[in-house]
């Protein structure tokens, strides 16, 4: 399951604009997501193949050329099929995780059987 989250908000994050790879690690990282570069770099080689994303090439004043992301039409169509997946799954997670009036479930405390006869 985590793959799939982790595809959704790269894709994201690349809808908003063009990105360099690191800025994503940054945003993933700042969101408690821990990501390295092994697992961004295949991931975005594969989301590449699968042509959902394009990458250019941008000279750096700092250092060697970059590679921009960018989504591409079928990044986008895929991404709004994510997102409604998303939400469905938040909506069926919430209506399981909340009672009828809408307060969020507490685990019930158990009595240790073994407390209880010692008393």
């Amino acid at each position: 399951m985590r793959k799939g989250i982790l595809e959704y908000c790269i894709l994201h994050i690349i809808s908003r604009g063009e990105v360099y790879a690191s800025d994503m690690l940054e945003e993933l990282t700042s969101a408690k997501i821990m990501v390295v570069e092994g697992t961004l770099y295949p991931l975005l080689t594969r989301l590449r193949k699968a042509g959902l994303v394009d990458y250019q090439w941008v000279e750096s004043t700092s250092g060697p050329p970059r590679k921009y992301y960018t989504l591409t039409q079928a990044g986008q169509d895929f991404l709004t099929q994510l997102k409604t997946t998303w939400e469905e799954l938040v909506k069926s997670t919430n209506q399981i995780t909340t009672n009828n009036n809408g307060s969020e479930s507490l685990p019930t405390t158990v009595t240790d059987p073994q407390k209880s006869s010692q008393s």
